[in-house]
């Protein structure tokens, strides 16, 4: 296996409200809803840097197409991590998060190794971490 990650997807209960929140409220890019026509093929992608994306995909799909029987999501089993260039831009994207309807969790702080970080949660409980490591290039 080759150590890269090409789609992380994200379980979402209601794919319309997740991708209103990550197209208009965080801004990223998207051709939005497609597979519409198949069922359980409603999906949505998000082109990230670096030629990854990120995909929003409804829980019970996840469930029928896996075979496993859905659960309760748990904010502490994954974090999305976004790196930024600076405390303020720290500041700026847990702003936007916010104002998009995001539940801010921890709010932007030093951290005990020297960064800057928050954290929030999307309207389906995926943790975020927004951070300043001044150790790393962004």
């Amino acid at each position: 296996m080759q150590p890269r990650i090409t789609v992380i997807t994200l379980g979402v209960d209601d794919l319309e409200r997740a991708v209103t929140f990550y197209r208009d409220g965080l801004g990223l890019p998207t051709e939005g809803i497609v597979g519409e026509q198949f069922e359980h093929g409603a999906v949505a992608f998000f082109d990230l840097e670096g030629g990854t994306r990120l995909a929003l995909w409804p829980r019970r799909s996840i469930a029928h197409d896996t075979g496993l029987s859905e659960s309760a999501p748990s904010a502490t089993e994954v974090t999305m991590g976004h790196n930024v260039g600076s405390r303020e831009a720290v500041d700026a994207v847990m702003k936007e998060a916010n104002q998009a309807g995001a539940r801010i969790v921890k709010p932007a702080q030093d951290t005990f190794w020297g960064g800057y970080a928050g954290y929030f949660l999307d309207p389906d409980g995926h943790l975020w971490e927004v951070v300043w490591n001044p150790s790393w290039d962004v």
